[in-house]
């Protein structure tokens, strides 16, 4: 496998939401050192390494551009370039409230109401950096297909090789894979007092990251932040 590029948004690596979120999933995505997770009474070790897997595999995150592998004839540093007149090409501004919150059964930080300079950037980095993204093969099209699609996301996964974007989007960092039952409302309890400290800072969107997968053995990296314009 080629290597995959993504834009995200990520808290900044001296907050307290970076910290914490980066010991809940046990591992930092920009220093790749893997860290201990806190005790959750009821939670096993291993159930809690389980529970993290995918979100501790592609770091501490919101997605706004989804994971891609270039097209041919374009480069990494294509990509960066684009990217770094995006951000520049974009206000810093600050970010809503998060809370603790359920997303088709995962566990995420959610935005607590909408933001219209959040929905641009995304919007933005999906559309202006797509002409960078190959197009997906058949077995991608058709593992996005097993989920069960609506109309609108078929036609957002043929245009742009993902099915949530763009109006179909939702402000998300992923921190556990499904859970149901009374293992969702220990964990929604645990996890609301684990962030109510990190989540009481004012939070502001100041840069946009490039995490890049060099080969399907590594993890997602966070590789480089571009800047947003201070304005």
């Amino acid at each position: 496998m080629t290597a995959r590029y993504a834009l995200y948004l990520a808290p900044a690596e001296d907050s307290a939401l970076w910290q914490t979120g980066s010991a809940w999933l046990g591992r930092d995505a920009r220093t790749h050192a893997l860290l201990p997770q806190p005790q959750v009474e009821g939670i096993s070790a291993d159930r809690l390494q389980a529970l993290t897997a995918s979100a501790r595999h592609y770091g501490l995150h919101a997605t706004l551009k989804p994971p891609m592998r270039l097209a041919d004839g374009v480069s990494a540093d294509m990509l960066r370039d684009a990217a770094r007149t995006l951000a520049a090409a974009t206000s810093a501004f600050a970010l809503p409230a998060l809370v603790v919150d359920t997303l088709s059964g995962f566990i995420a930080l959610r935005t607590m109401h909408s933001s219209a300079a959040l929905q641009q950037l995304a919007d933005n980095c999906v559309m202006q950096l797509d002409r960078f993204r190959r197009a997906s093969d058949a077995a991608e099209l058709a593992q996005r297909r097993g989920a069960g699609l609506s109309a609108k996301q078929e036609e957002l996964l043929t245009r742009f090789g993902y099915p949530y974007v763009m109006d179909e989007w939702r402000f998300h960092i992923t921190l556990t894979e499904r859970v149901a039952g009374v293992e969702r409302d220990l964990l929604l309890a645990w996890l609301t007092r684990h962030f109510a400290t990190a989540l009481a800072e004012p939070l502001r969107c100041e840069d946009v990251c490039l995490f890049v997968q060099d080969s399907a053995a590594h993890t997602f990296v966070l590789r480089e932040r571009f800047a947003l314009a201070d304005r």
